[in-house]
């Protein structure tokens, strides 16, 4: 069986990677972010940024630091006018990738 070929395309755009390092740790810095992300803290600063801004992550001060919290009761905005939530898309994310066992 060949290798597939590598491709210049993600399932994910970087705003829906960036909200599932948020997701895993509400205390994560954007360069950490970047660095997971292979892009500038300037481009997460305006991805996390944009989140804020539609209302799907709450941004807050602790200390020198910030802390997010996601909404997931938030409704997603998908073309194919499905009544879906953030939280709904969050929980398919993080669950465990399994292996089918041949058959």
């Amino acid at each position: 069986m060949s290798t597939p070929a590598v491709t210049e395309w993600k399932f994910l755009t970087n705003h829906g990677l960036a909200l599932m390092c948020i997701a895993a740790d509400p205390g994560v810095r954007l360069r950490d972010i970047a660095e997971q992300l292979d892009i500038t803290e300037r481009a997460t600063h305006r991805i996390v940024s944009g989140l804020v801004e539609s209302g799907y992550v709450e941004r807050s001060r602790n200390g020198r630091r910030n802390t997010y919290e996601i909404k997931p009761e938030l409704p997603l905005h998908l073309p194919l006018e499905r009544d879906l939530q953030l939280g709904d898309l969050l929980k398919v994310l993080e669950q465990p990738v399994t292996t089918a066992a041949p058959a």
